[in-house]
């Protein structure tokens, strides 16, 4: 199965900008022969953008629709994050769309960061999806936290072979690229979870610095990484700036273990 991780440029509160830089990169992993496109958590507005207070649309809706008819007309899968209006609730949520445009599966982040409150309500379930490639499951960024790590241990005990994790990792303005600030935050948790379970993992982040919210003036600066149980399979660059498409092969395993066959954590 061929990924392609579409680190994107998210600018915040400007949705059909970083839809069109969207497409952009997905109509490249496609050229590029992917399967399946990985893109960051809530591309559509960025995180915790306060546009997205009284702007984010519905699921199904205007933004969701416009990547299920890219999915649909190029004949690929597609993995994203959106700000989801539900209600009088706004909802950080990943989607995993098949290739006939068919959203499979809607995911509410559960581990939200405290100064997400104002802007997004917790999750209240994990499900995977029965695909082509085998069973898939979904988390969003902070949701890979050492200390939330139950939620990929519960995803790998419920089936999934594969995780992806569409993200928006931050840093402040001042971290460089030898500082690799992501070395135990990101790497180490996720490895535990591809180790242990032999599947991969997978988390797409955003570049681009932060403007409204509460995180104005840190960047994201991508580093978008692949994991499977012998170590990183890829990492996307260190880059504030523009974004960028990092195309890696993985093998799905065969569906071997659940539940209480796996011993201790």
């Amino acid at each position: 199965m061929r990924i392609g991780m579409a680190q994107l440029l998210v600018e915040g509160g400007e949705p059909e900008r970083n839809l069109e830089r969207a497409e952009k990169l997905i109509l490249q992993g496609k050229r590029e022969g992917c399967d399946l496109m990985l893109l960051p958590e809530t591309l559509d507005f960025a995180w915790t953008h306060p546009s997205a207070l009284n702007e984010a649309a519905p699921i199904p809706g205007l933004y969701s629709d416009f990547f299920c008819h890219l999915a649909a007309h190029h004949n690929v899968w597609l993995c994203l994050g959106l700000t989801e209006k539900l209600g009088s609730k706004n909802y950080n949520t990943a989607l995993l769309i098949d290739s006939t445009g068919k959203i499979v599966l809607k995911y509410a982040k559960i581990n939200l960061l405290e100064v997400e409150f104002p802007y997004y309500e917790v999750g209240q379930k994990l499900e995977v999806a029965n695909t082509p490639f085998g069973k898939i499951g979904l988390n969003i960024c902070a949701d890979n936290y050492i200390d939330s790590i139950y939620n990929g241990h519960m995803l790998a005990r419920m089936g999934a072979q594969l995780i992806l994790s569409p993200s928006s990792w931050t840093v402040d303005h001042f971290v460089t690229e030898e500082m690799d600030p992501y070395k135990t935050k990101w790497i180490e948790p996720l490895s535990i979870i591809a180790k242990k379970y032999q599947i991969p993992v997978l988390s797409t982040t955003s570049v681009g610095y932060i403007v409204g919210g509460p995180y104005e003036g840190k960047k994201m600066v991508g580093c978008s990484l692949a994991v499977n149980e012998t170590g990183i399979l890829a990492q996307g660059e260190f880059n504030e700036f523009a974004g960028d498409l990092k195309v890696v092969d993985i093998t799905i395993p065969s569906p071997t273990k659940k539940g209480t066959q796996f011993s201790g954590l």
